[in-house]
């Protein structure tokens, strides 16, 4: 899968995640994908919950280490 923008939200607790992701993605095109590395345990959730509310299909989502990834397709 091709990545096109990866965004490091590390360190940062809800809602700066999802804000930053949000920002991302209304600068990527339709289709693009976006992979979010995040350590906050809530952003599994939280990043279901916001690709149902805003449109954009979450492709996939995985732990590895203390990290959680998400990875995002533009609507």
């Amino acid at each position: 899968m091709q990545i096109d923008q990866e965004l490091d939200t590390r360190g940062l607790n809800c809602p700066l995640p999802i804000l930053k992701a949000k920002k991302a993605l209304a600068e990527l095109t339709s289709g693009q994908i976006l992979r979010v590395v995040s350590t906050d345990t809530g952003s599994m959730r939280d990043f279901e919950a916001f690709a149902k509310q805003t449109g954009n299909e979450l492709v996939e989502q995985s732990t590895e280490g203390k990290d959680f990834i998400h990875v995002l397709r533009r609507r």
